[in-house]
């Protein structure tokens, strides 16, 4: 009964085939739960976080390329065409090259996370996807690239034979090449990080993402606004969230009837404000009163001061702006509004 042939294989080589599947998966669980009991454990324990991030680079590979030998060798028992046997083989060299990449992502990824991702400046936390995105896309190019070497493909005639049609994909793609650059300009220059609140252009919002074609923005308004790289380069940036505090004018008018000692007691209450608010600056070079102009139908009051950089901004402005409401109905000043005096002569 063994020696019955079913495509080209008696059963067998073909029951022998089984159980070094079946065989292969039981040492892959095996060594798995061996990793996770034993392993995992005493990496932990340690002090040193270099062994965590050794087992974390090779644990899956390790447990992938087990699996990569156990259906090689159960292939290759069997009786096969030479085809199917080359082509077998040349896909192994790959997959072994990439297995072998697959290390090198998850130990740079490691790396970075557990040193360069610890720095005490806030930019390294906050620039590491970009960082990360980009060490690993050129980690697995060279790790494409190694395996179709492997196989015998030679890279610089595939990319010969492009011809034309390379220099048309070139021309295509320059807009891409330009937010790459303009990728690598953001994360040199460091004009903003991940969390800043920027203004660029006509957009003003939070930095969410900076990616290797654009960089995303949430408005006011929740809503995410994409823009190119090189645009961002290209522009004038305002980083609002590097600024040490927030500059406010106001502008008040006070009715014409207001008197020379009441103008006088409105500017010392609007310099006494801020002392009152939370985080709006308590420093006398920082509160600014002056009496103004003498507008269409107003005495201008120009009153400058400037919030913390800890402070919320819309809170601390409508405190400000109560403050001052209740002080000056309590000293009895009036808040002007556009208004036209007719003067009538009565004749007779």
């Amino acid at each position: 009964m063994f020696e019955k042939v079913i495509w080209g294989n008696t059963l067998e080589e073909w029951g022998i085939f089984l159980i070094i599947l079946v065989s292969t998966l039981i040492i892959t669980k095996l060594v798995s739960l061996f990793s996770k009991k034993v392993l995992k454990p005493f990496t932990t324990k340690t002090k040193n976080r270099f062994d965590d991030i050794i087992y974390y680079a090779l644990e899956s590979p390790i447990l992938f390329g087990i699996m990569l030998l156990g259906i090689w060798i159960a292939i290759h028992q069997l009786e096969t065409p030479e085809k199917f046997v080359k082509a077998i083989d040349d896909a192994y060299r790959i997959l072994i090259v990439l297995n072998v990449t697959w290390i090198f992502t998850r130990l740079s990824s490691g790396l970075l996370d557990n040193y360069w991702g610890d720095r005490s400046d806030g930019h390294a936390k906050k620039m590491m996807p970009v960082v990360k995105r980009a060490l690993l896309t050129v980690v697995w190019v060279i790790g494409i690239v190694t395996a179709l070497s492997n196989v015998g493909i030679n890279i610089s005639a595939l990319l010969g034979t492009l011809g034309i049609g390379g220099i048309a994909f070139a021309l295509a793609a320059q807009d891409t090449v330009k937010n790459i650059f303009g990728a690598f300009t953001i994360f040199t220059d460091k004009p903003f990080s991940i969390g800043d609140t920027i203004r660029v252009d006509s957009f003003e919002g939070t930095i969410i993402d900076v990616g290797v074609r654009s960089t995303k923005l949430m408005d006011y308004d929740k809503r995410i606004v994409t823009l190119p790289n090189f645009k961002i380069t290209d522009a004038s940036i305002i980083n609002i969230s590097s600024e040490p505090m927030r500059r406010v004018v106001m502008k008040l008018g006070l009715t014409y009837d207001t008197t020379p000692e009441k103008m006088q007691e409105a500017l010392d209450i609007l310099r006494g404000i801020p002392k009152k608010v939370e985080f709006a600056s308590k420093k006398a070079d920082n509160i600014i009163a002056n009496f103004s102009n003498y507008g269409d139908s107003a005495l201008e009051i120009s009153f400058i001061y400037f919030i913390e950089k800890k402070g919320n901004i819309r809170k601390v402005t409508s405190d400000m702006n109560m403050e001052i409401l209740k002080a000056f109905n309590a000293a009895g000043l009036n808040f002007a509004f556009p208004s036209q005096t007719l003067y009538l002569q009565k004749e007779g």
